[in-house]
């Protein structure tokens, strides 16, 4: 009998490209808050999900992440190539039942594990290749201070063309976290046909809550942000273009993920 999490399944089952959850993970990540125009990005929202009202209307966060991962039974972090990658998250204010949440309508990563991973949450992943700034608590030249003053920036790329670019000079510690956040995103589920005749008619379609557990965020630090987002021909991010700058963060986070909540199935409705 084949076995795995996911494709490829093999005899044994360690070909999965995903293996099976729970998934941990750890990393630093910058994120830029933003405003966009909020009709425009409206246009993004699934149904069930209605524009953020009042002063959280239009706002969008970047986020630059640098990521490791491990299983339970695994020791992933003992093989770098496997277990490391960055991505890019763009994230949009909203509701749920008059309640604060936020969705994800584009994401970028650069390695095929965290590809698949993600596509089973529903998380819109792309290939993309994220840089950042780093620090490693020396005194050096080569690398800012993970303090007040110090200078981070972080790029995207996307089919080798900028997307975006930031910088964040940092000036105290943080108490509140960036807004939109990710912990509990919203996603949708998506997974088409290829039979003839049925192509409008995907095999899953569902509107999905991440239910991340365990997450902590350590040393947040905020301060002043620039964030430019550039046209691409294989994306539509006008919507998204900058009305204004708010805040930029920089902060180490773990979670783990081995849940996700169906909110509506779209699919049994026929949208």
């Amino acid at each position: 009998m084949l076995q795995g999490y996911s494709l490829p399944r093999t005899p044994d089952g360690r070909s999965s490209l995903a293996p099976r959850p729970p998934w941990h993970y750890t990393g630093e990540a910058l994120a830029v808050e933003f405003r966009a125009d909020a009709q425009a990005i409206a246009a993004y929202l699934p149904p069930g999900l209605t524009l953020a009202s009042g002063e959280r209307a239009g706002r969008c966060a970047l986020y630059f992440c640098d990521w490791q991962f491990a299983t339970d039974t695994g020791l992933e972090y003992l093989d770098p190539l496997s277990s490391q990658y960055r991505e890019t998250i763009l994230l949009m204010a909203c509701e749920r039942d008059g309640a604060n949440v936020s969705f994800c309508p584009y994401i970028w990563v650069d390695q095929d594990l965290a590809l698949m991973r993600g596509l089973i949450q529903g998380w819109p992943k792309q290939f993309g290749r994220t840089g950042m700034t780093r620090s490693y608590g020396m005194r050096s030249p080569a690398e800012p201070s993970a303090s007040a003053g110090g200078c981070f920036g972080a790029a995207l790329t996307f089919r080798e063309r900028r997307v975006a670019e930031a910088q964040i000079t940092l000036e105290c510690p943080s108490h509140r976290l960036p807004d939109p956040g990710f912990a509990s995103v919203f996603n949708v589920r998506h997974f088409p046909r290829l039979s003839a005749g049925r192509h409008d008619d995907p095999a899953v379609h569902e509107l999905v809550q991440l239910r991340a557990r365990d997450v902590s965020i350590e040393n947040p630090m905020i301060g002043h942000a620039s964030l430019t987002l550039f046209d691409h021909p294989g994306l539509e991010l006008a919507a998204f273009t900058p009305l204004s700058v708010d805040q930029g963060f920089r902060m180490s986070v773990s979670l783990t993920v081995d849940d996700l909540q169906v909110i509506e199935d779209y699919t049994a409705q026929g949208r």
